[in-house]
């Protein structure tokens, strides 16, 4: 928590594969702006996206007190949306402790670990093999 300009701000970090998202809750009207720009161009009007990264506050009923602020960076526009909606979660949990159960049970505060897996030697991808030939 913080103070910006006599308003309450609330941080929170979210990553998924490479990107990562720094994002900050501020009293408003439900605004999304990432990088600098309204949230529905930059994640180029997909309806999936948009909503996910609101989810959170839409599961507790916020979505129409806060702006959220987002400086991402790294990674695809999905990374990039799920780790926008980590990051809402978790400075949500910071606004209030209580919102922690229902967000955990929507399974929002949940760090998807999963990442591109590295090429091994004598393979052509991680586990792309060459074509087997027995002459």
């Amino acid at each position: 928590m913080e103070t910006d300009q006599n308003r309450v701000v609330y941080w929170g970090t979210g990553r998924r594969k490479e990107s990562v998202a720094r994002v900050r809750l501020v009293p408003g009207d439900g605004q999304l702006v990432v990088n600098n720009k309204p949230g529905d161009l930059y994640l180029q009007f997909n309806p999936s996206y948009i909503s996910g990264a609101k989810a959170p506050l839409e599961t507790l009923g916020l979505e129409n007190e806060y702006d959220i602020l987002v400086s991402v960076k790294g990674g695809g526009l999905t990374g990039q949306a799920d780790a926008i909606r980590l990051g809402v979660a978790r400075a949500l949990c910071k606004l209030d402790p209580d919102n922690r159960q229902p967000l955990k049970i929507e399974g929002y505060l949940t760090r998807d670990s999963r990442a591109k897996e590295r090429k091994k030697y004598g393979l052509r991808k991680a586990r792309k093999a060459p074509q087997y030939s027995k002459r």
